[in-house]
């Protein structure tokens, strides 16, 4: 009967084998499908669809912008922009030593090792390293992309981030593994920044096509380059020197250029020099760390110096005097002066002869004219301009020869005659006003160009030189035209290449060439040319006797030297 009753009993405790094993095999499923469900069916609270980048609004500060753009794009993974790391302190031998027997303590907790390794690895992850203006998150200076590929994707998110960076003044990227069409990205990505912008670094980065020409096209703001360690070779400098400047053609705002570390060779230096040929903005060039011999080195030391002109340019020198003469024609007013009549009847009765014979006259009369009697006149002129002018008299008319020379030398439309020389002297003076401007700042090439300070000279340099180099002053020597030759360029670097005594040679003569120039031509009225040139570490003995003539030729010409010794010399005598 108990027994009856705890049947019963149990039964409810203790269900039956076949109900507990439905009901297990429903339990199972019911799991099953509680775990699927939340991941289809029930999304997260708050959470909103994926946005696209292109609605994101730009905030200024470059670590949120960046963190951001690369979440909408789709990065689980970015670089973190950072602060760029200052100098270490000195090193101290007693700290070292300590900490190098804490670190060898045995005792040393396995959290420490850890903690090392993983600081370890924080270092070698990629960074975007910035450095900032005052230590405002908002006013990121310069960017440096160390050691990591930037991808397209990338450049996608910078055409975003960084044209809201007002102040970026330089950008640098160093092993990135930019390609061609990477390239071609990142030039399109420049115009976007901001007008401050004036430096690109990019080094270590080779390319197949040798594109680098493309960051000095005519519209281009870039003011200092530095392309060292790209395996440039003699194709790739044909490329840059083309980019210096052509006949037709020329880059008006580069005012470094570094190309050291590279492989260009003898070809590459003759191509660089050609550029130089007609480029007057061009103030610092380092080739160092290549390949140059002797014949490279005398392509580059003939175009300092007075060098002849081909037969095109020639013809393209006598094509740009037409023209000048003719916008002076048309530029004129219609009542001219008596002065003027000489010249107008002149210029008339050459309208109607050929073309060749009209070159040709053009040429002769600049041949036969200019070294005797213009110059004499143009000097007495110019003079009598100062005295007119610290006398007051201003604009008042004068007559005799001062408004014949202005008549004849194409100084008309101007408002007062000291505006109307400095351009009527066969377009050398404004380059004298655009040296004046660079000058004072050109003390800071020898050690580290000041870029800032050096892009806003250049601003002036822009504004002012609208002169072609094609209409310098030129010497007419056994039927050759000879122009004066480069004096713009102040810095250049030839350091450990392969030049020999021969090639020396070459720069002793450029050296004497210069220094008899600038001893004609007072500092405060135009270039001078080089202020600081290194040979060293080449193919001839340090005690070459035509080295130490050009080390103690240069030496006064150095500014970074002459500073130091004042500087000495005022210690001593205060």
């Amino acid at each position: 009967m108990s027994s009856e009753q705890s049947a019963p009993g149990t039964s409810p405790r203790a269900p039956r084998p076949g109900t507990q094993k439905s009901s297990g095999a429903v339990t199972k499923k019911g799991e099953r499908a509680a775990k699927e469900k939340p991941a289809t069916v029930l999304p997260p609270v708050g959470e909103e669809e994926p946005k696209s980048p292109e609605e994101y609004q730009c905030t200024g500060v470059l670590e949120i912008d960046f963190a951001e753009l690369c979440t909408r794009w789709g990065y689980t993974d970015f670089p973190k922009v950072v602060n760029r790391p200052r100098p270490h302190p000195p090193f101290v031998p007693s700290a070292s030593l300590s900490e190098k027997a804490t670190l060898d303590d045995p005792r040393l907790s396995g959290s420490c090792s850890l903690n090392s390794l993983e600081s370890k690895y924080v270092f070698f992850r990629p960074t975007i390293q910035v450095e900032l203006e005052q230590e405002d998150s908002k006013s990121v200076k310069e960017i440096y992309i160390r050691g990591w590929k930037v991808e397209e994707r990338i450049l996608g998110i910078f055409s975003k981030c960084l044209p809201p960076l007002t102040q970026l003044q330089a950008i640098n990227f160093w092993k990135v593994g930019l390609t061609d069409k990477t390239l071609t990205t990142f030039i399109e990505l420049l115009p976007l920044c901001s007008s401050t912008l004036r430096k690109v670094s990019l080094e270590g980065n080779p390319l197949p096509e040798q594109s680098y020409h493309k960051l000095m096209a005519l519209d281009s703001t870039i003011a200092h380059l530095s392309l060292r360690n790209n395996n440039i070779d003699d194709r790739g400098a044909q490329l840059l020197g083309q980019a210096l400047s052509t006949l037709h053609s020329c880059n008006r705002t580069l005012v470094s250029l570094n190309l050291g570390f590279n492989h260009i060779g003898d070809e590459g230096a003759g191509y660089i020099a050609d550029g130089l040929r007609l480029n007057r903005s061009l103030l610092w060039l380092s080739l160092a760390h290549n390949r140059i011999q002797d014949k490279g080195a005398l392509k580059l030391a003939e175009v300092l110096r007075a060098f002849e002109l081909t037969h095109t340019e020639v013809v393209e020198r006598r094509r740009l005097l037409l023209e000048k003469g003719t916008q002076e024609r048309s530029r004129s007013p219609s009542s001219s002066r008596h002065g003027d009549s000489k010249t107008d009847r002149e210029k008339s009765q050459m309208v109607g002869i050929s073309n060749s014979a009209l070159v040709d006259k053009t040429d002769k009369t600049q041949t036969t004219k200019t070294p005797k009697g213009l110059g004499k006149k143009k000097e007495k002129s110019w003079e009598m301009a100062k005295k007119e002018e610290k006398s007051g008299s201003g604009q008042s008319p004068t007559q005799g020869t001062p408004k014949k020379e202005d008549a004849t030398k194409a100084g008309k439309g101007k408002v007062t005659i000291p505006e109307q020389k400095p351009s009527r002297i066969k377009g050398i003076k404004i380059g004298s006003r655009e040296k004046r401007s660079i000058l004072p700042e050109s003390e800071h090439l020898g050690q580290s160009l000041d870029y800032s300070r050096q892009s806003k000279h250049q601003l002036v340099v822009e504004a002012t030189e609208v002169i072609n180099p094609l209409l310098e002053p030129v010497e007419h020597r056994d039927g050759k035209v000879f122009m004066p030759g480069n004096k713009v360029l102040l810095h250049l670097n030839l350091l450990r290449n392969r030049i020999t005594e021969v090639g020396l040679e070459g720069f002793l003569a450029t050296v004497q060439y210069q220094m008899q120039f600038s001893k004609a031509k007072s500092v405060s009225k135009g270039p001078v040319g080089l202020l600081w040139l290194s040979l060293a570490k080449n193919c001839f003995a340090p005690q070459c006797p035509a080295y130490a003539i050009i080390q103690e030729l240069m030496l006064p010409r150095d500014p970074i030297k002459a500073k130091l010794r004042e500087d000495e010399a005022m210690a001593f005598f205060p």
